[in-house]
């Protein structure tokens, strides 16, 4: 996507460092519009290094490919991050006098602004003016947020943090195509007691199916989210889900098996133990029990495959496959067979390893669909393969 980010002179321009870092990591073609005032904050070389791209603040440069009005034009989303009381009102005021104003005149991609100034310039009834006529000619506000400023002063005016504003300012894309749409998805992973202080468990930290609950609520859907031992900051992000705690992986079936019979849609996004264990001590074991030596483990039913065993008609159904092989072909291979063996519509073959998977920001996969073939990837932010993952569910229920 190519992304226009005007970034305006408060010192706020120090987040947008990482706003534009991480659009970059998405994927995206980024393009910098500092004002000059921004350039006081953050250096035009850091810029061009961030973006990979030409930065300049005046519309008299590059002049013969009308720039000045080309980026504006070009852009299928623009963030001014942070956007002074001063932008505001220029904006509010239809003024166009450097590179930033004659961009936001010329474009008709969607428009997100990050306010960020003291309190009382935020509250100032001409800037609540300036946002409501914004507001009113279609343009997104995200925040402020309420928090510390500079000077030792605290209240509203602070600047959203830069993953916050990532997923506000691709929510204003989101199309609506599961409005209506009853979606079910587990996420997280099991953990199987072996005393009152120990258990069997994963990695998980269930990020990946928080961001397919959140971008799925986004695209109109009525999401549950089967939430298995996630902490509670990664699911501040599904606001709007209704979650439904579970611990074991046998919890996970009975709340998964309860919710699928009303469900259009199940994806299985939740690390599941394959085994437990037989046994469940009552009180801590210790070496001198002699028993930590050998712990006999029963195997946990495949909680996708009975789902998909007792699906009912028309529902589709998403399984998910952590592998760790770098070589692609093996993890496409195994994941097909892994697809027909549990009898899912979809399969998302994702890559663990230090850069992608668990607990980390980013995943990459590959999805999986009839007869083997694949129907879709991304690589990136964990809310990007999200999308791509439902891109997939809609495009397969639209050629049912």
């Amino acid at each position: 996507m190519n992304i226009v980010v005007g970034v305006t002179g408060g010192i706020a321009a120090y987040k947008s460092v990482q706003l534009v870092r991480l659009l970059i990591k998405a994927g995206h073609e980024v393009h910098v519009i500092p004002t000059e005032d921004a350039l006081r904050f953050v250096g035009l070389p850091t810029w061009e290094a961030i973006s990979r791209n030409p930065v300049t603040t005046s519309v008299h440069d590059d002049v013969a490919k009308v720039r000045h009005v080309a980026l504006g034009q070009n852009a299928e989303l623009v963030i001014v991050a942070p956007a002074t009381a001063n932008t505001i009102a220029k904006m509010t005021a239809g003024l166009a006098d450097d590179l930033l104003g004659t961009t936001l005149l010329a474009t008709k991609a969607p428009v997100v602004i990050a306010p960020a100034m003291h309190t009382e310039m935020w509250q100032h009834p001409a800037t609540q003016a300036n946002i409501a006529t914004l507001r009113s000619r279609g343009v997104h506000i995200v925040g402020p947020d309420a928090g510390e400023l500079t000077g030792g002063d605290s209240g509203p005016g602070r600047m959203v943090e830069p993953e916050a504003l990532v997923d506000a300012a691709f929510a204003v894309l989101v199309p609506q195509d599961l409005d209506g749409v009853r979606v079910v998805i587990s996420a997280g992973g099991t953990r199987e007691p072996i005393d009152p202080v120990r258990y069997l468990g994963n990695r998980s930290s269930g990020r990946q199916g928080v961001a397919l609950a959140a971008e799925a609520a986004a695209r109109g859907a009525s999401v549950t989210l089967v939430a298995a031992n996630i902490a509670q900051d990664v699911l501040a992000a599904a606001s709007g889900v209704r979650v439904v705690p579970v611990a074991t992986a046998r919890e996970l079936q009975d709340a998964m098996a309860d919710a699928a019979p009303t469900a259009d849609v199940i994806i299985m996004a939740a690390a599941v133990a394959d085994y437990r264990p037989a046994t469940v001590s009552t009180s801590k074991l210790t070496k001198e029990d002699g028993v930590l030596e050998r712990i006999d483990l029963l195997e946990n039913d495949d909680v996708v495959a009975g789902l998909a065993a007792a699906r009912v008609p028309g529902q589709t159904i998403v399984a998910f496959a952590a592998e760790t092989d770098p070589d692609a072909a093996a993890r496409r291979d195994r994941a097909r067979r892994k697809r027909e063996r549990k009898g899912v519509d979809l399969l998302a073959v994702n890559l663990a390893n230090e850069e992608h998977g668990f607990e980390k920001a980013d995943n990459a996969v590959e999805i999986i669909g009839q007869e083997g073939a694949v129907v879709g990837e991304a690589a990136g932010a964990k809310r990007v393969v999200a999308a791509a993952i439902l891109d997939a569910v809609v495009g397969l229920r639209a050629s049912r």
